[in-house]
């Protein structure tokens, strides 16, 4: 049985720790074991050098990224945002909360949730509701509509124990997308107020459940792919759900090891090449500030991705 040795040479975690600081930091953080203040340290390079800094750079003074909250997509506040946060911009930024804050500001609804969309006023929209609560609790907003953001979204889940941005309009079976999104956001609101008194950790742990009946990427019913998109692990992921997205929350939050993941550990260890490095693959058509990495080339994103997978599924 292969296990995470095999797969993180020296020559690999050499080639990591050459990358971005983005890069070098979880690399030391996952792969490594380093101490905090060595990874802290190279962390806080983030925001001053590489693509950090290049992000950072483009936010408008009020702002804003892009000139909208929403669109356009990929360069607008809501995802500029969303993707300093995956590379690991470190919390409590001011140029992070000055955004997070202002998507607040912008998108609340009445039901407690966010929504940018146009032409729906009224409703939360789950998908947004689920990445701006991950936002705001992973830069550390302080404001009360964070914790009934984190309620509102409880409310949503459906009886599958997923969630659908399309609930309202009578969908009953959930989305991938859309809990993909939710569960991100609760572990970082869990793990930011662990003691919040909602019931957060059943929610994720039903979530969870919901995409285990599934093996992270097929239909309960036929056991076929469901979408060959699902297949493929672009970085950064915006809206849209990978099995390699779902493997990194399972990671993240912890997860016990559950035999119908295999088929998507399987998957994952059919991607490298003949070196041993994970390919970069096309993200969704859209703007972009700049590419971090070229598609169909070695990624240093995918391959740290898949190292700490590997390494939480089979140990050192």
């Amino acid at each position: 049985m292969p296990v995470y040795q095999d797969y993180a040479t020296p020559e690999i975690l050499d080639w990591l720790l050459e990358g971005d600081p983005a890069v070098r930091w979880q690399t030391q953080r996952d792969l490594l074991d380093a101490q905090p203040a060595v990874y802290e340290a190279e962390r806080a390079k983030v925001a001053t050098q590489g693509w950090g800094a290049r992000y950072l750079a483009a936010q408008d003074a009020d702002g804003r990224w892009g000139g909208g909250l929403y669109g356009p997509k990929w360069i607008s506040t809501h995802y500029t945002l969303l993707t300093l946060q995956r590379i690991g911009l470190a919390p409590g930024h001011p140029q992070a909360l000055l955004a997070v804050k202002l998507l607040f500001d912008k998108g609340a609804r009445a039901d407690q949730g966010l929504n940018f969309v146009k032409g729906e006023p009224e409703h939360a929209e789950t998908c947004i509701s689920g990445m701006g609560l991950c936002m705001a609790a992973y830069f550390g907003l302080e404001d009360e509509r964070v914790p009934r953001l984190a309620e509102h979204l409880l409310g949503q889940q459906m009886q599958d124990g997923g969630w659908n941005c399309e609930s309202y309009r009578g969908a009953t079976h959930s989305s991938f997308h859309t809990t993909a999104s939710v569960l991100e956001g609760l572990l970082a609101f869990h793990l930011g107020n662990p003691k919040s008194g909602l019931p957060v950790a059943s929610a994720m742990a039903a979530g969870r459940e919901f995409l285990l009946q599934h093996r992270l990427y097929k239909s309960h019913r036929t056991g076929e792919i469901v979408k060959d998109s699902m297949t493929r692990g672009p970085f950064p992921p915006f809206w849209q759900y990978d099995f390699m997205r779902a493997l990194d929350y399972f990671r993240s939050a912890s997860a016990d090891r559950d035999e119908r993941a295999q088929d998507a550990i399987d998957l994952l260890l059919s991607k490298h090449d003949a070196d041993g490095y994970w390919p970069q693959y096309r993200g969704p058509s859209g703007k972009y500030w700049f590419q971090m990495e070229t598609a169909g080339k070695p990624s240093r994103w995918n391959t740290l991705r898949a190292l700490r997978i590997l390494r939480w599924w089979y140990g050192d």
